[in-house]
């Protein structure tokens, strides 16, 4: 394999998108890894599964669509959808790779990442790569995160390839977030009854972050089944185990003391590990499991490692959407090649200003909404 002075490892929304960035500013000494293809954790979502966020045309008028990962493009438009499923917004990153010509690799298997004083030594199933500097985008949907023992005998909603395919019955899902809420809702909708077992309350969270709250559009249709009656919460209730009695009852032991029999197999919607685990050495971990990074978003403990896409936080603010972790392609680009001396497009850097796609100033991302 060819050395290239960046290696961007991962090609979903930040890799495409990053990619594009580098290609805008002229730079053209980059390659980008990818295991599988291009977008392949969208095209593994359950075949019910949207994006959570609108897509909507309205470059025209300074408000670039959600979901784009480039100035100029929308989703929108491209597919006529609000809610993309998976392999819509896949063939839509795949789109964006071809027009933009980006240097990809697919099925190519990053297995370890060495760092010496000359850069880096990529070592992939199809042989080695140096690198000046390493960007890394592994995204989360490919490590699940079983939160308490016994978790792994249930169903984890990353696996499910669609939700039609379950005999209608009663079904637990764990967890109290986005995920769960969809597990809840595709379940309902195809006549099963389900109870979420949450952590949290249903009705508790008053942030207006939507990192940290249910987002409008899983209110409207998890309300829906609620009203149905086909979706009940316990909530208040955290799982501390669960293990398995006999050849298909499933126990949930809560950690009040609580235990719930379940025969079914009960769903795991608790979330995903930062892809930045796969090389945790390499940086120094918050408190709550994320990435310590500097306001390049790189790495404090390893020069030239940077961090793209939903495992980017910065104290209170979360990057965990695509509308929030683009804001920073360029600001990276920006500060890496300046590293590498080589010479920065201010025309492209300002497109990227205007398009709200340059986000700087930290201080801002605090949410807070009066009505």
């Amino acid at each position: 394999m060819q050395d290239s002075e960046i290696v961007i490892v991962g090609a979903g929304p930040a890799c495409i998108g990053m990619g594009i960035v580098l290609k805008k500013l002229g730079f053209e000494s980059f390659t980008i890894l990818e295991k599988d293809r291009a977008g392949a954790s969208f095209y593994r979502w359950p075949e019910e599964m949207k994006l959570i966020t609108p897509s909507f045309t309205g470059q025209g008028f300074g408000a670039l669509d959600l979901n784009a990962v480039a100035p100029g493009t929308s989703p929108a438009f491209t597919f006529q959808r609000e809610h993309l499923s998976g392999s819509e917004y896949g063939e839509y990153l795949r789109l964006l790779a071809r027009h933009f010509q980006l240097p990809l690799a697919e099925g190519t298997a990053v297995r370890k990442l060495h760092k010496d004083k000359a850069g880096f030594l990529v070592e992939t199933d199809q042989g080695v790569l140096n690198a000046r500097a390493v960007i890394w985008g592994t995204g989360e949907f490919q490590f699940p995160k079983h939160s308490f023992p016994g978790a792994e005998l249930g169903l984890h909603n990353s696996k499910v390839a669609s939700w039609s395919q379950f005999e209608t019955a009663h079904y637990y899902v764990v967890g109290g977030y986005e995920s769960a809420m969809d597990a809840a809702f595709q379940l309902a909708e195809y006549g099963s009854d389900v109870t979420v077992v949450m952590p949290n309350s249903i009705r508790g969270n008053e942030e207006a972050d939507p990192s940290r709250a249910l987002s409008p559009y899983t209110w409207e249709r998890i309300e829906a089944a609620y009203q149905k009656e086909k979706v009940h919460f316990l909530e208040n209730a955290r799982v501390a185990k669960m293990t398995k009695k006999g050849d298909s009852a499933y126990d949930l032991h809560l950690a009040d003391g609580r235990k719930i029999r379940s025969e079914t197999r009960p769903i795991i919607a608790t979330g995903f590990y930062p892809g930045a685990k796969q090389i945790k050495h390499l940086f120094e971990w918050t408190e709550n499991g994320k990435p310590l990074l500097t306001n390049a978003d790189m790495s404090t403990i390893t020069e030239n490692l940077y961090v793209i896409g939903p495992s980017v936080q910065h104290q209170k603010a979360v990057f965990c959407f695509i509308y929030k972790f683009r804001q920073r392609f360029a600001v990276i680009a920006e500060h890496l090649l300046k590293k590498l001396g080589h010479p920065l497009d201010e025309k492209v850097l300002s497109e990227y200003k205007e398009n709200q796609m340059f986000l700087t100033d930290l201080s801002c991302c605090e949410v807070d909404c009066e009505c």
